[in-house]
């Protein structure tokens, strides 16, 4: 049996929970989706179903497929539907759900059903747009407003605006609520700021260029879930023995999400309504805060970590969990240090440490295999953006050392000692392993590796690396190259092995 409307009948009647019903498969279609990836089916449309069915939101969605990539076969052989696994720990409790989707309505082609998605555009009932093109996705390209369709996704998104302005009038209660949500900062200014750039090339009228900078609200968002999207052959499998029918759409995600979007609009707020059935949606004057735990805490703890996971031939964020030492100095580092240096008036050390615990649930979840090697992409580039600001946070409150911050980057400069196994390509060694450096740094750290002695004091105080001299940090030189000498003596794990030794066991976090 395959997901499809026709099963959903069956499926409720041996008392599975959450079957869409027929009402809900009726609801008016009050958003438009820009994408049919994972992340969006994972995140957005989760949050919407779950509203759906709670009877909040009552609206489903319209998805517009605005690539060539795929098809959209595997949504029109299963009337759209879906199923989600969602799959990890929550207060360090296992949870393990399904959820049938019945959020979407229709997957459009932009390709070959422009027209339709036209149409949708100037359906008064539609009220929000959301996307997620990639990064590159919201970018300026000269674009033509009148094609079918335009070439990008502001083009397209301008093209919809237009063709809603001229149908509906142009009142200002037709306007809709804009929420992208690729990962750039600033993503809702960003694009607005493109749209009314094409609307001044395409030579449209300054009344809709008022309508689409005053009627429309234009959100900046943050979205934080991990989906890795299709299960392996043998989860899929063993699923498809679970669940008792076939899904070619059916995607997995990790239980914690976050979709904070910033508005100061009372309407965006009512029509964002969805945001009452889950607390992972926020709809905030500003969304900075969630900005800085997620970069600093999430992306900030890996990178200060996956040196040292690597060199100590831990391939798994989830096995480096199942590892005491590097458990304990995850978490140490996150609560003792991080936290600290990145909690004020605007972000309570209380909430810091809420956030830190869900980030050592995700960091534990059975589920996932998130590897340490892909987290090392552009190793030193991270760590100028993500970490190099923490450490001077710190140092502004403190004035002293922060230790594991200090080993963090001993691993980052070890880490970084390479050949060039062939142009352009440089390799490490650890443990008697190989692994590749994919950093656009390399040939300059290698640099600094070759130019006799030790390299601390000139990487840190290389302005080129971080736009700062890290050595004139009190302290810091010294530190980084005591851990550095026993990174090469004695390796990783039992650098870690003996820190958790002397801190005399395992951080705990607890719930707020």
């Amino acid at each position: 049996m395959q997901l499809s409307r026709t099963a959903l009948p069956l499926l409720r009647a041996e008392g599975r929970p959450g079957v869409p019903t027929p009402d809900l498969l009726a609801l008016p279609e009050r958003v438009l989706q820009f994408g049919t990836g994972v992340l969006l089916r994972g995140l957005v449309d989760y949050f919407v179903d779950k509203a759906n069915k709670a009877g909040v939101f009552n609206g489903r969605i319209v998805v517009v497929k605005s690539t060539a990539r795929g098809d959209v076969d595997a949504f029109a052989r299963q009337d759209n539907i879906y199923t989600l696994c969602v799959r990890g720990l929550e207060g360090g409790s296992k949870v393990d759900e399904t959820i049938i989707n019945g959020s979407i309505s229709r997957v459009l082609s932009a390709a070959h059903d422009w027209k339709a998605v036209l149409e949708c555009a100037a359906d008064p009932a539609l009220q929000l747009v959301v996307s997620n093109t990639t990064e590159v996705g919201i970018a300026l390209v000269s674009d033509d407003v009148a094609a079918t369709p335009p070439t990008s996704f502001p083009g397209k998104l301008l093209a919809c605006l237009w063709e809603r302005y001229r149908r509906l009038g142009g009142a200002p209660e037709s306007g809709l609520v804009i929420v992208p949500t690729e990962l750039i900062s600033g993503n809702g200014a960003k694009l607005k700021s493109i749209v009314l750039e094409l609307c001044r090339e395409n030579h449209l009228p300054d009344s809709f260029l008022r309508w689409v900078d005053g009627a429309n609200d234009f959100c900046n968002s943050l979205v934080d879930r991990i989906v890795p999207g299709r299960l392996s052959p043998a989860d899929a499998t063993a699923m498809k023995a679970r669940l008792g029918y076939d899904d070619e759409l059916l995607i997995m995600a990790e239980v914690y999400r976050l979709w904070a979007i910033e508005t100061s609009r009372d309407r965006t707020r009512a029509i964002l309504s969805f945001s009452q059935a889950d607390h992972g949606v926020v709809v905030t004057t500003d969304i900075e805060k969630f900005k800085e735990l997620k970069l600093r805490l999430l992306n900030g703890s890996h990178t200060f970590t996956c040196g040292l996971a690597v060199m100590a031939g831990i391939a798994t964020v989830k096995q480096a969990m199942q590892a005491p030492a590097f458990a304990a100095f995850i978490g140490r580092l996150m609560v003792d240090e991080i936290v600290p240096a990145i909690s004020g008036p605007g972000l309570p050390a209380a909430e810091a440490r809420q956030f830190a615990a869900n980030v050592l649930d995700r960091y534990r979840n059975p589920f996932l295999e998130h590897q340490w090697l892909s987290i090392t992409l552009q190793y030193t580039n991270k760590m100028r953006l993500r970490n190099v600001p923490l450490i001077e946070q710190y140092y502004q409150k403190f004035g002293t050392v922060p230790q594991r911050m200090a080993l963090g980057l001993a691993a980052w400069l070890l880490f970084m000692r390479s050949t060039e196994a062939a142009p352009g390509a440089h390799v490490g060694r650890a443990g008697g392993r190989e692994y590749p450096i994919t950093d656009d740094r390399a040939a300059l750290l290698r640099e600094l590796w070759g130019a006799g002695g030790s390299p601390v004091g000139r990487a840190l105080g290389s302005t080129e690396l971080w736009g700062t001299d890290l050595a004139l940090l009190p302290g810091l030189v010294d530190a980084v190259e005591r851990n550095l000498r026993l990174l090469e003596q004695r390796g990783p794990a039992a650098v870690l092995a003996e820190l958790q030794q002397e801190e005399r066991g395992d951080v705990r976090l607890t719930k707020e």
